[in-house]
């Protein structure tokens, strides 16, 4: 139970577009509020839903993977460390923030979330109708869904044994 001391596991949105910072050492850090929310019922039974705002920073490898495949409401699940520190503001004036320091990143929600247009990455080749490296097998052939078509086994119908001939 050592390993537990400082340890945070959160699922939900992502409530801002990350902001990307490449610093002079050559790390990256991103920056980003995620939102969870919390149901319950209320005396007159009523439901209501209660939402924390959480502050989320991420580095290096996982800055990539946040600046690469997320945005503004994607679902996440984040596994991480609280940190507490203090900073003095324009003003003049000392503020603390606690964020979570992420160790792990989940992408969840559905695989066919839109993604915004600004956010596409297309080939010439894919608009052409030429399949990308991405878009073959390890032997280098586009697969039938790839193509398009519809894998052959998937199209059979099933016959009861009792319909069925025998040989």
């Amino acid at each position: 139970m050592s390993t537990l001391r400082n340890k945070v596991q959160l699922i939900g949105n992502i409530g801002n577009e990350p902001k990307i910072t490449n610093l002079e050492s050559g790390n990256k850090v991103a920056r980003f509020s995620m939102a969870t929310n919390e149901y319950y019922r209320n005396a007159q039974g009523e439901k209501i839903q209660s939402t924390q705002w959480h502050y989320v920073v991420a580095w290096d490898k996982k800055a990539d993977i946040i600046e690469q495949y997320t945005h503004k409401g994607k679902e996440v699940a984040i596994e991480g460390k609280l940190i507490s520190r203090s900073y003095t503001n324009e003003m003049g004036i000392k503020c603390y923030v606690t964020e979570i320091v992420a160790t792990e990143i989940l992408l969840l929600g559905s695989k066919n979330e839109p993604t915004p247009l600004n956010e596409m990455e297309v080939t010439a080749d894919e608009v052409n109708g030429k399949p990308s490296m991405d878009d073959t097998s390890a032997n280098g052939k586009t697969t039938e869904a790839q193509q398009g078509k519809k894998p052959q086994g998937s199209t059979r119908k099933r016959t009861p044994k009792s319909n069925q001939k025998v040989a």
